[in-house]
């Protein structure tokens, strides 16, 4: 197709790369410009601030990711990412009970942010049309009033100067704290924006544990019972036999100048979850790294499909549309999807560069719409949380806590919540007859025990 000459992304994180990958295929150039230094090995960017945390690369993610970089699964194991069972070696107590574990059929991959993100960065830099500018930091979109179009940035550079660059695409992968924004205000454009304000704290630090010949599992989720337990935390294998420990507080439960004081104050910390499991294991471990600390005071999801004259030339992808719950681990596969998205509709041939823009946009409404659904059903469970609450939110926090309880003790109920929880299903998808009657069956026995 015409209007596929050059490309700009702005960011080289993990939405970034992604994209990259995408539009090697269609475009003859594609340029990321990224304002942190170029990686020299698994370790996190200035850049990325959550990279100290744990990060989870969900099925659908997963999936996604060998379709974008065929291999990379085995690659990520080869660099030392820990290869799991998904329901046996995973020990999550939820809601005040333990998950069923059994020896399931899929896997799921555990590893650092920069170790995910560092592989990712060996297979861009073999795409030989793909150029990543380091140390580039983006000032300003250039915009054409007459055509509504946006067609270059201003860039300053390592040096200190400043550079203008022109491109038939620009693509915003510069996550939350977007660039675009400064232009939509600058042309009156309202952006609909979804907000849930969750006053979220991550709490991390890296470990080494002593050897065990009791422990069972790779990687163990300790999460709070909302609405009087607002702090959860979690211990997960990662390469180089280590352990990160992260652990999360709503509505300001944590208060960060406490946690970073000393290794004390973490294991303080940890001894306030709803099991005591995290600090056992940490009792006797071996403390890798300082205590970092990542605030999330709110997620929003920006709903550019709905923007009356959005400029062309221009897509938005990433946390830069929407900046979802951390705590669900969903924001990097979302991130795949989207990209996948992207990559279908930019292989359908009669589509030119402004119609894959309009439908992306729209498309990956889609795709957000259940996911946010889901995790405000949840955050919501918290009284002090504000924002625009879901349509039915008490029946669906009621269906889905009977869902949580039943994922103790029965495989199928678990089976369809852990596909959900992986995107790889829908949430209607739970909604089935068989899991429907279940879950009814338990509210009427659990009457007439009480």
């Amino acid at each position: 197709m015409s209007n596929r000459e050059l490309a700009i992304i702005i960011g080289g994180g993990i939405a970034g790369k992604l994209t990259a990958r995408v539009l090697s295929d269609s475009f003859k150039e594609v340029i990321i410009l990224e304002r942190d230094d170029e990686m020299e090995g698994p370790i996190s960017r200035k850049g990325a601030r959550q990279g100290d945390h744990l990060h989870a690369l969900l099925h659908a993610g997963q999936n996604g990711f060998e379709t974008l970089f065929p291999g990379i699964t085995e690659t990520f194991h080869s660099n030392g990412a820990v290869n799991i069972n998904s329901t046996k070696d995973l020990a999550w107590f939820h809601h005040g009970v333990w998950k069923h574990r059994y020896d399931g059929n899929k896997s799921t991959t555990l590893q650092s942010r920069p170790h995910l993100e560092w592989t990712m960065e060996q297979y861009i830099k073999e795409i030989p049309n793909v150029t990543t500018l380091y140390r580039h930091q983006v000032k300003r979109l250039l915009h054409n009033i007459e055509e509504n179009r946006i067609y270059g940035v201003e860039v300053s550079t390592s040096d200190g100067s400043k550079a203008t660059l022109t491109a038939n695409l620009i693509v915003d992968a510069s996550g939350a704290s977007s660039i675009t924004h400064a232009l939509f205000k600058k042309l009156n454009l309202t952006i609909p924006t979804n907000k849930a304000e969750i006053g979220l704290c991550y709490v991390s630090k890296r470990f080494r544990l002593p050897k065990s010949q009791t422990r069972d599992w790779a990687i163990k989720l300790i999460y709070p019972n909302p609405p009087l337990e607002k702090i959860g935390g979690t211990i997960s294998q990662i390469e180089n036999d280590q352990h990160v420990v992260t652990i999360i507080g709503y509505q300001n439960s944590i208060q960060e100048k406490e946690v970073v004081k000393n290794d004390n104050s973490f294991l303080e910390l940890a001894k306030r979850l709803p099991k005591q499991d995290i600090i056992n294991e940490l009792i006797h471990a071996e403390s890798l790294s300082e205590t970092s600390v990542y605030k999330v005071p709110h997620i929003s999801w920006k709903r550019i499909d709905k923007v009356k004259q959005f400029p062309k030339g221009l897509l938005i992808i990433g946390d830069s549309v929407c900046r979802i719950d951390p705590v669900f681990g969903q924001g990097m596969s979302i991130a795949v999807l989207e990209a996948v998205t992207l990559q279908l509709l930019l292989q359908d041939g009669k589509l030119d560069v402004e119609q894959v823009q309009i439908a992306f946009h729209k498309e990956i409404a889609k795709l957000i719409s259940p996911i946010w659904n889901m995790v405000l059903t949840e955050d919501f469970r918290y009284p002090g949380v504000t924002g625009k609450t879901p349509t039915g939110l008490t029946i669906q926090q009621w269906y889905s806590k009977k869902i949580f309880l039943l994922s103790a003790s029965s495989q199928n109920v678990y089976a369809s919540f852990i596909d959900v929880m992986n995107l790889v299903q829908p949430p209607t998808s739970l909604l089935r007859f068989g899991i429907m009657k279940e879950v009814l069956l338990h509210g009427v026995f659990k009457k007439r025990d009480s």
